[in-house]
């Protein structure tokens, strides 16, 4: 069903015949699929079975493809050897480039299904031709960068031939990579990168993949890696965008490490008896207190551990002491725990004020405690929570099911400058299921959507996602910064506020082409 989402993972979606394989896209992938972009293979079969129908066609199974096949493809010459020289030129030359490229393609295939050994290879040639005419044919991409994808066709088809379960797996390296390579450059738009700097990157690309024909899948995953790396560098270049993903980064681990913090603290005091304005004290304060010393100076530099002990050490100095021992024991080391009380408060920023009012109230309790006749807190139970604490990054969790206490003010307190083109979205949307949790971690850098935010429709490009995954940028035409956490992304991409430009990805609307083309006229797929 078309805009039917489906569950990334193992599995199969449903579909509207019960004999079509339908392999389940992976989360990555776009979620708008129906069975035509599944179970191409077996489409194909009928086709030929239809025009020929003594003949047999053995859908998605891995084969060795024909040496004479395989031989004349490597020994192919390469369509367009202008490129070897440099770039397309202007726009005007690159579409005549184009057209002569599609015309060099489509006779070298024409050639190849000449030296076809049986159906299933002349099938995957006429396929791959027809997918490859579709994205030739994508004016919105600009010629320059049509040229590379055309080089691409041929060792596409080496891939394919040698797979041909190419076409039903929507996780494949290749085609991964001209998904996102594509639509990084449908709707193009300068803002994020230039347009030379992309050419670029898509050309060495290409290259890589013409070097190394031999290794297959393998390459293309190794340049897919790459081309996902160069987007992390080039679309955060912009001096206002760098300083906006530096702040999002300290806020993200600070208010992470905090709420980690606070839970840890949380299950281990559970069970122990320690005053309300003390376990108050411990989630509102010293929390955040290891939370910034934990990125400032290290989860386990020495001045950090201290500020961990210090909280197990408050929490039994806070306790009944009905022995003489004990309070003596309180009144030896009270100067010292002062003093590391005030040290966090400081590192946190507190004000005098401030910290004199904390301390007065722990003061006030300590004192209680001297006179308190209940049960003591058992030196055992100290010493394995202070041990625990000394590791609490051990025991913390990172499934960002929660939203962090962010809003816009924090991040322009935080720049120390104007973040009136900065808006962080932390309303709208709709409660988001398990599918657009695992897509909005999963979108592509570089990608295009329509984004609904304050009654107003705008273009932005996805450019940063946070090392945690907590965070996301995404940046428009027209200069603005939109930051949006995991659970509020899903939230509108569950909304159909936050929408892709393309709902589908390239080789997915080339596939469509290509079997409209084919179920229109099944004669060819054999000619």
């Amino acid at each position: 069903a078309e805009g039917w989402p489906v569950q990334g993972g193992a599995g199969t979606a449903a579909h509207d015949d019960a004999d079509w394989p339908m392999p389940t896209p992976p989360a990555a992938a776009t979620p708008w699929l129906d069975a035509r972009e599944v179970g191409v293979l077996d489409r194909v079969g009928r086709m030929i079975t239809a025009v020929q129908p003594v003949r047999h066609f053995t859908a998605a199974v891995q084969y060795v493809p024909s040496s004479r096949l395989m031989s004349a493809l490597a020994q192919r010459p390469m369509p367009g050897d202008a490129l070897a020289g440099g770039g397309a030129g202007s726009p005007m030359a690159g579409m005549v480039l184009v057209e002569r490229l599609a015309g060099e393609l489509q006779q070298q295939s024409a050639e190849l299904k000449k030296l076809a050994q049986n159906d299933n290879e002349k099938a995957i040639i006429e396929l791959i031709a027809l997918m490859f005419q579709s994205i030739l044919q994508e004016d919105r991409i600009p010629p320059g960068i049509r040229v590379w994808f055309a080089r691409l066709q041929m060792p596409v088809l080496s891939v394919a031939l040698a797979d041909p379960d190419f076409f039903n797996r929507l996780d494949h390296p290749a085609r991964q990579l001209i998904d996102h390579m594509g639509s990084c450059a449908l709707g193009f738009d300068a803002s994020g990168i230039t347009l030379e700097a992309l050419e670029t990157e898509i050309k060495r690309v290409v290259q890589v993949v013409e070097q190394y024909p031999e290794t297959g899948e393998r390459v293309y995953q190794r340049v897919y890696e790459e081309f996902k790396e160069f987007l992390k560098r080039y679309l955060t270049q912009k001096s206002a965008t760098r300083k906006v993903v530096g702040v999002a980064q300290q806020v993200e681990q600070k208010e992470t490490l905090a709420i980690q913090c606070t839970i840890e603290l949380r299950n281990q005091i559970a069970d122990i008896p320690v005053h309300e304005e003390i376990r108050d004290f411990l989630y509102k304060v010293w929390a955040e207190v290891i939370a910034v010393a934990s990125m400032r100076l290290g989860a386990q530099n020495a001045p950090t551990l201290l500020l961990k002990k210090t909280a197990a050490g408050l929490i039994w100095a806070a306790s009944a002491k009905p022995n003489r021992a004990d309070r003596a024991q309180v009144i030896a080391g009270l100067p010292d725990l002062l003093k590391s009380l005030r040290t966090g408060m400081s590192l946190l920023g507190l004000n005098q004020e401030a910290q004199e009012g904390h301390l007065k109230v722990i003061s006030d309790i300590l004192a209680d405690a001297f006179m308190s006749k209940t049960q003591a807190i058992d030196m055992d139970q100290i010493q394995t929570l202070a041990k625990r604490l000394a590791n609490l990054e051990d025991y913390f969790t990172d499934d960002g099911a929660e939203e962090l206490p962010l809003d816009a003010q924090s991040i322009e307190d935080l720049l120390g400058i104007d973040a009136s083109d900065l808006d962080v979205v932390t309303e709208g949307g709709v409660e988001p299921g398990p599918v657009m949790m695992t897509w909005a971690q999963n979108l592509s850098l570089g990608a295009w959507f329509s984004l609904n935010y304050l009654a107003q429709s705008v273009q932005v490009q996805y450019v940063w996602r946070s090392p945690m995954g907590h965070l996301h940028l995404f940046a428009s035409v027209l200069g603005r910064s939109y930051l949006i956490q995991s659970v509020r992304l899903a939230a509108y991409l569950e909304a159909g506020l936050l929408v892709p430009q393309e709902e589908v990805s390239l080789t997915v609307r080339a596939t469509r082409s290509a079997m409209a083309i084919l179920e229109a006229e099944p004669g060819r797929l054999l000619a």
